[in-house]
């Protein structure tokens, strides 16, 4: 696929990486309205290609087939819907948009183009969360009935973080809610959260949020987090607990997994068996943003939908914007997936 790269920021980094490993994607160009970054990147990773700081007029010079989106957030509308409109397909990166309102014109720019949009979200690709979602699918803990998932990071990034507005919710729990409703197979129907900025933070505003939210079937999922906690800090996939009608099991975010399961309740406590939760490979397609751009790459060369087409998760997205309604409303927020 003849694709085009927009945004040369850090992250680009990360999928320029991958995508050197992956043979059916043919790099045509780089455009990031600093050209001079475009051209620092094809250096950095020894590219001969075109560059240019114009999405516009790369677009109709190279007509390439798919675009990928590695700008900032709230470039994404734009980008997508020019790429859309110039008969791409588009894999960018998270969050879709700043708001449903645009998340939805995107959508439906998609499907009336005939073309696929999808969204990274590359920590569905660790093979650890693949463990955990079939040990879940297996059935052993019974019906799911509560999630909770602990995030506490003290990130020091520089740059557009530090003074974006809902900046824990927007730009990191979004992999943790996403997370929630790939491991349970549940969607969003209401939430209440509460943001706050802690002293000692180095971000403006809302580095810190508790949210909770009801899901489908009358689960419930729980997310504390912060990105500016000094000391025992979680991985970046979160620590999580999930408790079944059977037993539970928690994970750390890495290899370690802990799931017992009632053996007898017949008395003031029950008394349980330990569970193992046996490895699982990421995919066939390997881990992080090599899987993920390997799993949309074969989707597409198969015509097959994407695990994260936009249909898909602008679900996870309702879930951050919801929480952001939230919080700033002091009150919980139905959250509604009529798109």
């Amino acid at each position: 696929m003849k694709t085009l790269l927009v945004g040369c920021g850090g992250i680009s980094q990360t999928w320029l990486k991958a995508i050197a490993q992956i043979p059916e994607i043919e790099l045509l160009g780089l455009v990031d309205l600093d050209e001079a970054l475009a051209k620092q990147r094809a250096q950095q990773f020894e590219l001969e290609l075109v560059t240019g700081s114009s999405l516009f007029d790369m677009l109709h010079k190279l007509k390439p087939d798919l675009v990928f989106d590695c700008t900032i957030p709230q470039a994404h509308y734009d980008v997508s819907l020019a790429a859309l409109k110039a008969g791409c397909h588009v894999f960018g990166e998270k969050p879709m948009a700043d708001s449903l309102t645009e998340a939805q014109q995107m959508v439906k720019a998609a499907k009336e183009a005939g073309k696929v949009y999808a969204v990274m979200q590359n920590r569905r690709y660790d093979p650890n969360i693949r463990s955990l979602k079939a040990f879940l699918a297996s059935g052993v803990l019974g019906d799911i009935t509560t999630v909770h998932a602990d995030f506490f990071v003290g990130a020091r990034f520089g740059g557009f973080r530090d003074h974006m507005k809902h900046i824990l919710v927007k730009d990191m729990a979004i992999h943790t809610f996403d997370a929630a409703r790939f491991l349970i197979e549940k969607d969003p129907e209401a939430v209440y959260c509460h943001e706050w900025n802690p002293k000692g933070s180095w971000y403006d505003q809302d580095a810190s949020a508790i949210a909770i939210f009801e899901m489908t079937d009358g689960v419930l999922f729980n997310y504390r987090g912060s990105w500016c906690a000094e000391g025992l800090r979680t991985t970046w996939e979160s620590e999580w607990r999930i408790i079944g009608t059977k037993g539970s099991v928690s994970w750390n975010g890495a290899e370690g997994f802990k799931a017992e399961l009632i053996e007898d309740n017949s008395g003031f406590l029950s008394t349980y068996k330990p569970l193992t939760v046996h490895s699982h490979k990421a995919t066939d397609f390997g881990a992080g943003h090599l899987g993920a751009l390997q799993s949309f790459t074969h989707a597409m060369l198969e015509g097959k939908e994407p695990e994260t087409i936009c249909t898909d998760n602008i679900k996870s997205l309702a879930m951050v914007l919801g929480a952001v309604e939230s919080s700033e409303k002091g009150a919980r927020v139905p959250i509604k997936l009529s798109f």
